[in-house]
């Protein structure tokens, strides 16, 4: 079903068109409806099939202009991510619905950032449910306009010990709303709520089950960081496919691809949103027909691209939504073929996140050995000889013994003519098989832990910045995708933070974790360099910010200087 049939609003149709979506996904089709009717609604979806559409669309559409400073709709959700990820794509349906305001409200962030913003007047607040009541006892967050209640993932939520703030998140929200609950599994404590708090409510779900191709073979690759590209050339060169598609997460990385490619001698061309039609046109066509071989694309370029004979798909990206990992891969093993799907990863994070698509696939995604230089290039020289054998069984080429005879005229022997000839040809064959160095993995201890070498980075804040052991590894943990007992000992200085990590994984860190925030501070990380005085050079700033606080209390208590002077004696000897 298209969403402009679904009964949303024609600004609403037109943001969700610009970001390359025509068609609901199942659940989105039969919850948008519903919710659009009022209708109270419980939703059982897993994550990535489009559920955050679901409610979101609807929940923007029903905003009332003339309350818009008011709240009119809350949605809970488990983490953060989930809230910010929620709320990011609330901004986007509504984006020619200028009246619609949203606040994201969590725990971790600037409380006080979060209260300028409701004061400014929102319509929609994603939160999660500690952060939500620490608001409402603030009297910062006010619900008594408050017309639905969205619980997203109500079974996380309850499996994180959440259920006594929900239920007292309930009690302070008017009787007569609207109440949506989207959860992953129906386990009791989500039918108690249910009961308890939904009027008839309607349950619409989506069919679990397999969500990926029998006949998609599915690999991937692990590679250093900066090596995809070569890793990449050298699949294609290795593979062969008579028609592949590689996908790409950005327009830049498209053309960047593309051109790199090209510069290698594939003949490839790439398909964006940036591209006018007419261009559009004639590199489909040309990719049909077969005068390209490669189409670099991404997700949102590629809708609607029908081609049934695409025998490889390659992931260059890791997709953005696990749902666009069914589309990509889909694009081959079409019409009863069989296909390919190649996913190129670099470092763990990645990993990670690819482990999760496999989770929510259902399907097994094996992990492959890249092939060696050596192996394409003997591999090319087989099929050259291969191919000379079968020539000369068929005398395909009758003028050639001509062209011997002339040859061997000058002196040449027959030999040296067939040894060039197969040189020349192969060369020719193996000029852009990249020089790749396979990445070494390291064995990891009974702890997940890596052995070997270890180092440390620098995070440019300390404790001047208020910031805790717990935030630092957190924000690692979030970066990285790492286990937290992947890191080792963190030491807080004044104005910066060192963290011991494996050796092997520091590169992937340091990139995770560029442009990161910790505690709502923006950070710089790098190597750490050592400094062989830095216990000592801290202690001196101890001292010095403490003389400060010294002179500071000094200055503020003047007034009173007899009557504290006891105790500003002993304040100063305890902070020498």
């Amino acid at each position: 079903m298209l969403f402009n049939e679904l009964g949303l609003p024609q600004e609403i149709v037109r943001a969700v068109e610009e970001m390359g979506y025509e068609e609901a996904t199942e659940i989105q089709a039969k919850a948008i409806p519903l919710l659009l009717e009022g209708k109270d609604v419980v939703g059982r979806s897993q994550t990535g099939t489009g559920k955050t559409a679901a409610f979101g669309l609807p929940a923007a559409a029903m905003i009332d202009p003339e309350g818009a400073r008011r709240v009119q709709t809350l949605i809970l959700c488990p983490t953060r991510e989930l809230a910010m990820q929620a709320s990011q794509e609330l901004d986007k349906f509504s984006k020619y619905l200028p009246y619609v305001k949203t606040c994201a409200i969590y725990g971790g962030a600037d409380i006080e950032r979060q209260i300028t913003q409701l004061k400014k007047g929102v319509n929609i607040v994603v939160g999660t449910p500690g952060r939500v009541m620490d608001h409402i006892r603030r009297h910062t967050l006010h619900l008594e306009e408050l017309r639905m209640v969205i619980l997203d993932e109500a079974d996380e939520m309850l499996n994180m010990g959440f259920r006594e703030d929900i239920e007292e998140i309930l009690q302070y929200i008017p009787e007569e709303r609207q109440t949506v609950l989207f959860s992953a599994t129906m386990p009791p404590q989500i039918m108690a709520i249910t009961g308890e708090y939904q009027r008839d409510p309607v349950v619409v779900g989506v069919e679990q089950k397999s969500r990926t191709v029998e006949k998609i073979a599915q690999f991937y690759y692990e590679v250093p960081m900066g090596r995809k590209t070569d890793a990449l050339q050298m699949l294609l060169i290795a593979f062969e496919p008579k028609l592949s598609m590689i996908f790409c997460n950005t327009k830049a990385m498209v053309d960047e691809l593309t051109e790199n490619l090209v510069a290698k001698g594939f003949k490839a061309a790439g398909l964006h949103g940036d591209m006018k039609q007419q261009s559009r046109t004639q590199v489909l066509n040309a990719f049909k027909s077969g005068r390209l071989n490669i189409l670099i694309a991404t997700d949102v370029a590629a809708r609607g691209i029908d081609v049934d004979d695409v025998d490889a798909v390659f992931n260059y990206d890791i997709p953005q939504d696990n749902e666009y990992y069914i589309h990509r891969i889909g694009r081959t093993g079409r019409a009863g073929r069989s296909g390919t799907a190649y996913t190129i990863v670099s470092g763990r994070k990645q990993v990670y996140e690819l482990k999760e698509i496999a989770r929510f696939t259902k399907a097994d995604i094996i992990r492959c050995e890249l092939p060696t230089r050596d192996d394409v290039i003997e591999k090319k020289t087989q099929h050259v000889l291969d191919k000379v054998k079968n020539y000369v069984e068929t005398d395909k080429y009758p003028d050639g013994a001509e062209l011997l005879e002339r040859l061997t005229s000058l002196g040449l022997t027959a030999e040296q003519v067939a040894a060039t000839l197969l040189g020349m040809r192969i060369s020719k064959e193996t000029r852009t098989v990249p020089e790749f160095i396979k990445p070494v993995f390291r064995p990891r201890d009974e702890k997940g832990r890596a052995k070997g070498n270890s180092c440390k980075i620098e995070i440019s804040l300390g404790r001047q910045n208020r910031i805790a052991p717990n935030f630092v590894l957190g924000a690692l943990v979030d970066a990285t995708g790492m286990a937290g007992k992947n890191f080792g000992k963190i030491d807080i200085y004044d104005r910066y933070t060192t963290v011991e990590v494996p050796e092997e994984d520091c590169e992937h860190i340091l990139d995770s974790m560029t442009g990161t925030k910790i505690n709502g501070q923006k950070i710089k990380v790098k190597r750490y360099e050592g400094k062989s005085t830095d216990a000592k050079s801290g202690a001196n700033r101890r001292n010095q910010d403490s003389e400060k606080d010294y002179r500071n209390f000094r200055r503020k208590n003047s007034g009173r200087a007899r009557k504290f002077d006891g105790s500003q004696n002993k304040k100063r000897r305890s902070y020498n």
